[in-house]
This record gives C-alpha cells, structure tokens and sequence, in this order.
C-alpha cells in the first residue's frame, strides 16, 4: 500500500528531520560525497573521464571541513583522503610527464650555452 502524504505531512516531516539533523552530520556527509567525486574524478571508479582539476577542487574542500568532523569519524576519512592524495599526486605526475618541457624564458643579452 502506497499512500500519499499531503504537502502539510511532507511539510511536517521535513521539520522533524531538520530538528533533528546536526550539522557535524552534514559536514560529515559533505565530506564523504567529497572524497567519493574526488576518487571519480581520478579515475578510480573505473568510469567516465578523469579530471585532476576537479579531483584536486574536491580535496582541497574536504581537507577544510575536516576539523568540523566528528572525531569518531575522522580515522577512515583520513585514511581516504591519503589514498586520494597518493592517487592524485600520480595522475598529476603522469600528466606532467606527458606534458611538453616549455623553455623558461631567458634574460635578452645574456649569452646562455645549448642545453641549458
């Protein structure tokens, strides 16, 4: 049996959870949706395409919502955070190498022997 809730009930429901939510909660949740986009965003789901930009945005705003974390919670957030490091530290490495050598610009006047 699939009943409806009126709006008032939908309403009403939604005060009760607001009541009741902490915001360490929600933090909490940010950061593991966080830290999980971030890994996608590596390639380490296996799918869709990588975006380092993306993984490192997300890191980056975990890592800063970690002091308002739940101690309790924080030991396998930190865990994943670095694996997420290591694995970002390799993709943005990989991409470097990949990356053509640009030639730093030289002083004009300044004689400079080849290769260097």
């Amino acid at each position: 049996m699939n009943e409806e809730m009126t709006e008032e009930e939908l309403q009403a429901a939604f005060e009760e959870q607001m009541r009741n939510i902490r915001v360490e909660d929600v933090v909490l949740q940010t950061v593991a949706t966080l830290v999980n986009l971030a890994g996608r965003k590596l390639g380490l789901a296996g799918e869709g395409e990588k975006d380092v930009a993306q993984a490192q945005v997300a890191i980056d705003a975990a890592r800063a919502l970690l002091p308002f974390c739940p101690e309790e919670q924080l030991a396998p957030i930190k865990q994943a955070m670095s694996q997420l490091q290591i694995a970002f530290a390799q993709e943005s490495g990989a991409k470097d190498e990949a990356a053509p050598k640009k030639e730093e610009p030289r002083p004009s006047g300044i004689w400079t022997p080849p290769g260097s």
